[in-house]
């Protein structure tokens, strides 16, 4: 019974991942809105490595729901990369958010 309520977790990643590849590559584009400063520009650059990490985890969790021989290991590294995405881009938006309303 407990093998019929089990959920992987690549099945909550890959969704979400890759979404978060979508609002990177939206935010980068926004950001050539904003006035141009040091953080405003090393942010995008930061961005295109943040999505690089989400399509990473995309990718691998879209592997481990796949027909494998080692699926759990997979999702962990999918698990990782995603978690990385998710302090970067949490960095990068305060990064932002001080160079957007410093006086």
């Amino acid at each position: 019974m407990a093998e019929d309520k089990k959920v992987d977790l690549s099945q909550h990643i890959l969704p979400v991942a890759a979404t978060m590849v979508g609002v990177c590559m939206t935010v980068i584009t926004v950001m050539q809105l904003v006035p141009k400063g040091k953080i405003s520009e090393f942010s995008d650059v930061l961005l295109a490595f943040d999505s690089l990490f989400f399509l990473a985890s995309t990718m691998l969790s879209y592997w481990a729901v796949r027909p494998s021989s080692s699926p759990k290991k997979i999702e962990a590294y999918a698990d990782r990369l995603f978690l990385v995405g998710m302090v970067l881009m949490v960095v990068i938006s305060f990064l932002v958010a001080f160079e957007l309303f410093k006086s």
